[in-house]
């Protein structure tokens, strides 16, 4: 039987790696298989932000068009998230999972082939079907695998698997411009970017189904959720406000990471190479944050996480863009910035799985998070038209506060789930 289908816990190891020694087989098998898939799916979608000032030179486009193309990706991915979750109530996590897996290792490898802007964005928003839906049944899945005492630590670990992945894109990206030139070097990225996915495909068919996911849909036999469930009278506030703090804290983070590889070269005129150095800090930073907010998910709970990091981050994406700093500041000042903009994510996944009840838990889940996706993939897009009229560097900063105190009021709002075992009935 799962743990996380008892009221019994066994003694609590605090460090922050006792989560991983103290795991079972089937539990350290979810963990390593949603890790890597959610590496995946930072590399695809963070292969375009790093191409993207490539993509404007060679087809003429201009920066607000760029931005849509990642919106759009993001708007697809908040319904793919909300489809998956809904089926993953149905059908399974599992059996979700590996459907999700293949339709975006596909639609990467696709955008390779594209031949104009117009192609791209249709193949970046069918890849992001897939990509919000892996998020979606990836997270119910860890979350409803690991025991409640380690839930917080286990499900933020699998979140530093995103800074993990992008690493490996900005990799790609300094060897393939490297060897190649600008326009073939872009679509070495993302041919490359759908080989590793079959092979987590693979590794998703050996992981076992949560026993509190398989219950409830045995005790709900006959009386399936409806997909508009989520919004009836006893969870409508939960829906809205998780939905608030889904917006804020994607919002904020699409808002930075989308332009931040443009503002170093294009503002402070770095070349990709130089560049790359910036990023390395950045992402050693986003997966340092990663691991310690997992840690501080379960110490001091998830919304003191999210109030304490809501603030940090917005005051350092005010320094990183508004301040007049050095270069070499700039790359030390990457590390903080990087942290404080990853931290609050490690909570988000155990914190949705709480707030919601299992035979709603996929459709919740899912909304919550890939609503917060789509409404927070509209920044990129609004950064890039409102850097027209002012620098690049202010349109990031004003776009992040803004995602970051609508977090800060959704934390403010909703109760705190440290702790909480699942049940098929709850």
């Amino acid at each position: 039987m799962s743990a996380t289908a008892t009221g019994s816990q066994p003694p609590d190891d605090t460090s922050l790696t006792g989560f991983f020694r103290g795991m079972t087989p089937p539990e350290r098998k979810t963990f390593w298989a949603c890790f890597f898939g959610w590496a995946l799916d930072a590399m695809d979608f963070m292969i375009y932000p790093l191409v993207i000032g490539t993509i404007i030179a060679l087809w003429q486009v201009d920066r607000g068009m760029a931005g849509l193309a990642v919106t759009v990706t993001l708007l697809f991915s908040a319904v793919g998230g909300w489809i998956a979750g809904y089926i993953s109530d149905r059908l399974g996590r599992v059996r979700t999972l590996q459907i999700t897996i293949i339709w975006f290792s596909v639609f990467t490898l696709l955008c390779a082939f594209a031949q104009d802007f117009t192609q791209l964005i249709i193949l970046r928003a069918l890849l992001g079907l897939g990509f919000g839906g892996e998020w979606a049944a990836g997270a119910i899945l860890i979350g409803e695998t690991i025991r409640a005492n380690y839930r917080g630590r286990a499900v933020g670990s699998v979140q530093s698997g995103w800074a993990f992945g992008w690493g490996v894109a900005v990799l790609l990206q300094a060897v393939t411009f490297s060897l190649a030139p600008p326009e073939t070097a872009w679509r070495i990225m993302f041919a490359l970017g759908a080989v590793p996915a079959l092979l987590v495909f693979f590794l998703r068919r050996h992981v076992e189904e949560p026993n509190v996911a398989a219950r409830a849909r045995a005790n709900a036999a006959g009386d399936q959720p409806r997909i508009w469930e989520i919004f009836a009278p006893g969870i409508l506030r939960t829906t809205i406000l998780a939905a608030m703090l889904g917006t804020g804290a994607q919002g904020g983070y699409y808002a930075v990471t989308t332009w931040l590889p443009t503002y170093l070269r294009v503002d402070r005129g770095l070349t990709v190479l130089n560049s790359a150095s910036y990023l390395a800090v950045l992402i050693a930073g986003s997966f340092t944050g990663y691991i310690v907010g997992a840690w501080l998910a379960d110490r001091i709970g998830r919304r003191k996480l999210f109030i304490a990091f809501a603030i940090l981050a917005s005051l350092l994406v005010l320094a990183y863009t508004e301040m007049p700093l050095s270069d070499g500041v700039m790359l030390v000042l990457g590390f903080p910035l990087g942290f404080c903009a990853s931290a609050y994510f490690s909570g988000l996944g155990a914190f949705f799985t709480e707030l919601f009840p299992t035979r709603l838990r996929g459709s919740g889940q899912g909304f919550a998070y890939n609503f917060g996706r789509g409404i927070g993939a509209l920044f990129p897009t609004l950064v890039g038209y409102l850097s027209a009229s002012m620098s690049l560097a202010t349109a990031i900063a004003i776009f992040a506060i803004l995602a970051y105190g609508l977090m800060l009021l959704a934390a403010l709002l909703l109760p705190e789930t440290r702790g909480r075992v699942l049940d098929a009935n709850d």
